[in-house]
């Protein structure tokens, strides 16, 4: 069974047992997070597709770690000006495991 989901302002589609890395949560590690806005459920032939959500569909996941990415070098440059300008930024994540996919 699959499901697309949407979080953080992005979709997965996912099953049960994947690992993802998503925007971050307000939750620890060790705890069950639930996800309700599921577009759509993939169960064989059977698609199920929500207006704009599936009613009475749910994801529930466990959160696995929260962490930052690797690190990205933002570099603003005019030429022949002198102007430069280096910047580092590491986006913050979830990692979550999919333990149910309930439709």
């Amino acid at each position: 069974m699959h499901a697309i989901i949407e979080t953080g302002g992005k979709q997965y589609k996912v099953t049960e047992g994947d690992v993802l890395y998503i925007e971050k949560l307000n939750a620890e590690a060790g705890e069950t997070v639930t996800f309700d806005k599921v577009l759509a459920v993939i169960d064989g032939d059977k698609a199920t597709f929500g207006a704009p959500t599936v009613a009475g569909a749910s994801v529930a996941a466990n959160v696995v770690k929260n962490g930052k990415g690797k690190k990205i070098l933002v570099f603003k440059y005019k030429p022949k000006k002198n102007y430069r300008r280096r910047q580092g930024h590491r986006q913050p994540y979830t990692k979550v495991e999919i333990t149910a996919v309930k439709a």
